[in-house]
């Protein structure tokens, strides 16, 4: 019989690493979206209000007299002549002056969302705390200083450029160890059920929903907007369902093979990554603590000492 069987192999893996260097033009266009997305914010204090700016105001609704629920706000900012109020609201604020009191008087629409509104007049007591205006930045010291922290432009740059190419190399970093834990699962010889897999293409599914949900979308939606169909997905997300369970297979064998365990402090580092990330404190995540998650702190504690064992021991070029 010659079929050669291969052992399970994860030490000795020969990978290549390629590093993106970050050009200057991808910094460039990195600044210039910066630029695009913040304008500059200057106070006007010199003229009354105009069309087009952005006023700070404090305001209280009354309706036949009496204060009503929803119309009150403070320090709330509003660009005049953009529509954003009620018909007739942001004219009255025009040529005032901040400090100023204005009494504006209005009518609800009849189509107001509030029935007991609709159709009815009102008075908003306003006072207007501040005029501001947006220009777009220049791009130099200034834009470094006021939007980048930086005492100067080339410092920004600098800066920006650091942070780029540690991004990319994090990122080849990472699919540097996937290709390596795909060679050491592709040698694990297994069989994998047909319920094993179809267990995980629902769990890649799951997942899928999961995002989708986080963007306000549905599996419907998103297989109109693909042009697909809920089967053909499922048909898709096979191999990487079965990568799932391959990839699962392998690090638990390299974990027993090896002796690798989550010890406290190990999953005390762990926790406060996740309490970093989700902006909570220790305290707020105790109370979610439970054994389901505590199980999936220690396997990916675990799952991180595979991938630096596997990554150690292969030989890589850069």
């Amino acid at each position: 019989e010659n079929t050669k069987t291969m052992a399970f192999t994860y030490r000795g893996l020969t990978a290549e690493f390629d590093r993106h260097i970050v050009t200057d033009s991808e910094v460039d266009q990195h600044l210039h979206r910066l630029q695009q997305q913040t304008p500059r914010i200057t106070e006007v204090t010199d003229r009354p209000t105009e069309n087009g700016d952005e006023v700070v105001l404090d305001y209280a609704g009354f309706c036949d007299g009496e204060q009503f629920a929803g119309g009150t706000a403070e320090n709330q900012t509003l660009v005049l002549g953009s529509g954003m109020f009620i018909p007739g609201f942001e004219e009255q604020l025009l040529d005032k002056v901040p400090g100023e009191e204005v009494v504006v008087k209005v009518t609800f629409p009849e189509a107001y969302h509030s029935e007991a509104l609709a159709g009815k007049a009102a008075e908003f007591r306003c006072k207007i705390k501040s005029i501001r205006i947006k220009t777009p930045y220049e791009l130099d010291d200034t834009f470094a200083k006021e939007v980048g922290q930086c005492d100067t432009l080339e410092e920004m740059r600098q800066k920006m450029q650091q942070s780029l190419q540690s991004y990319a190399d994090e990122r080849g970093e990472m699919d540097l160890q996937d290709s390596l834990l795909r060679q050491a699962a592709d040698t694990l010889e297994m069989t994998i059920s047909p319920k094993m897999l179809d267990d995980a293409v629902e769990e890649q599914m799951q997942n899928l929903r999961a995002q989708l949900a986080q963007q306000g979308l549905n599996i419907e939606m998103y297989c109109q907007f693909m042009n697909t169909t809920e089967e053909q997905l499922r048909e898709d997300v096979r191999p990487t369902a079965e990568f799932a369970i391959r990839s699962r297979a392998a690090i638990d064998e390299i974990v027993q093979i090896e002796g690798l365990e989550a010890d406290e402090e190990d999953i005390g580092k762990a926790l406060a990554v996740i309490c970093r990330h989700n902006n909570i404190t220790m305290e707020q995540l105790k109370e979610q603590y439970d054994a389901a998650l505590e199980q999936a702190v220690i396997n990916s504690v675990l799952t991180g000492k595979v991938m630096q064992l596997i990554r150690a021991a292969a030989i890589v070029e850069e």
